[in-house]
């Protein structure tokens, strides 16, 4: 009697156990660190070319300025593309979205690896940035929704956070390898980690990962970006935007001409942008915890409009007057271009409803690469008159202009 009495209590208990790792599995932040492979490969991607651009330039017999029209069609594809793809996308299963995604990357890093012309290479770029502004904003929606609300935040920052190891780790690795072993040898490890990231999709996310959550439409985005506070922070994120790609692609030129360094003193200086860029994006989040997000944003806006003066004014010294000073700045720079990015995404998010954020951030990220693309096309024009002086003038005064846009944002919401 006391058995049959306890098999239904045992078969409770089997199922409350049983409810309990479904729920543990549904609350795991493992899945948003499979998607985080793929964020870090398109960052290692995305950020390891400006160094290597004289390298290209030189092994296909072109001009610096030439040369650097791979990095501005690359990021002006990107932000034209992104919230077109990802609406065509729609009646796709989320995963296989990313797995297409990732794929079509993988392929364009290895097109780019045996590519025998520049119109090869530059077609490889406009594949992998098409597969990039699908990928991205793809992948940060799936993490909001395979976690619950309470977790939503840390699995976004996971997934940001594979941006971050790229800045930390791949760029770096990418000049070492790249200035090692040739350019093509960086486009070929960048493929294998779109492999790993593939794998890794198949494995770690479910198949109806996502399933029964709407892919924002085009009409619906229209309707967030009208609002003036969503318009007004994306204004900040464009000027920031510009004045980064005014001179982060061509900071090895910039090496060159004022501190006369050469291809190890270039992969050093990249390596420091790219530790203190991986500190400053991890400050940034605490910062704001602490101080504010308008705080954070405004500190790190006028800290990277100086660098960039102090790079502007390091060109008018000699190479031993100018060392310490141009490196500082370059330190400062990385720190404060990056302690922005979580402050600013805090705001995205506060700026409407919970259910609007990913569209807000999915814009954040094409108006960041409209402003790459016109920064760097900027910078190109700079470095093909013969000058290296503007670039760091020119890419402080964007950094103001975006302050002043940040200023008017306040004294409206203060009104």
């Amino acid at each position: 009697m006391q058995e049959k009495q306890c098999l239904p209590a045992l078969a409770t208990a089997l199922a409350v156990v049983q409810e309990h790792r479904r729920q543990e599995g549904a609350a795991s932040l493992l899945p948003p660190m499979f998607l985080a492979l793929g964020t870090f490969a398109i960052g290692t991607e995305g950020f390891m070319i400006a160094p290597l651009l004289p390298t290209i330039a030189d092994d296909l017999g072109m001009s610096l300025s030439a040369t650097a029209t791979l990095v501005v069609v690359f990021t002006l594809v990107l932000a034209a593309s992104s919230p077109v793809s990802t609406v065509l996308a729609a009646r796709l299963r989320r995963r296989d979205t990313l797995l297409l995604a990732m794929a079509i990357f993988t392929a364009g890093n290895l097109i780019a690896a045996f590519s025998s012309s520049f119109a090869t290479l530059m077609l490889a770029r406009i594949l992998m940035a098409t597969a990039s502004g699908l990928y991205v904003p793809g992948a940060n929606a799936l993490a909001g929704v395979i976690v619950p609300p309470d977790r939503r935040g840390r699995a976004l920052a996971i997934v940001s956070g594979g941006m971050t190891i790229a800045i930390a780790l791949g760029l770096p690795l990418g000049a070492i390898v790249g200035h090692a072993f040739g350019w093509r040898a960086t486009f070929l490890a960048v493929a294998a980690m779109g492999l790993v990231a593939i794998l890794g999709i198949l494995l770690g996310i479910r198949v109806d990962a996502g399933s029964g959550v709407a892919v924002a439409s085009l009409s619906q985005r229209l309707s967030v970006v009208r609002r003036p506070t969503i318009l007004r922070l994306l204004g900040v994120s464009l000027f920031w935007a510009i004045g980064a790609y005014t001179a982060y692609p061509y900071i090895a030129p910039y090496l060159k001409a004022v501190l006369d360094f050469g291809p190890a003193g270039v992969g050093a200086t990249v390596s420091m942008w790219g530790i203190a860029a991986a500190f400053g994006v991890t400050a940034g989040g605490t910062l704001n915890d602490r101080f504010g997000s308008d705080r954070v944003v405004l500190g790190s806006l006028i800290v990277l409009a100086l660098a960039f003066a102090a790079l502007a004014a390091a060109t008018l010294m000699a190479p031993a007057q100018a060392f310490f000073i141009a490196l500082a700045a370059i330190a400062a720079w990385g720190f404060s271009v990056w302690s922005l990015f979580p402050a600013q995404m805090a705001r995205l998010i506060a700026a409407g409803p919970a259910s609007d954020a990913s569209i807000a951030l999915a814009l954040n990220t094409s108006t960041m690469y409209l402003g790459f693309s016109i920064g760097s096309a900027m910078g190109a024009g700079i470095i093909g008159a013969g000058a290296v002086w503007p670039i760091g003038a020119t890419a402080a005064l964007a950094e103001v202009v975006a302050i002043a846009f940040d200023r008017r944002r306040a004294a409206h919401a203060a009104g």
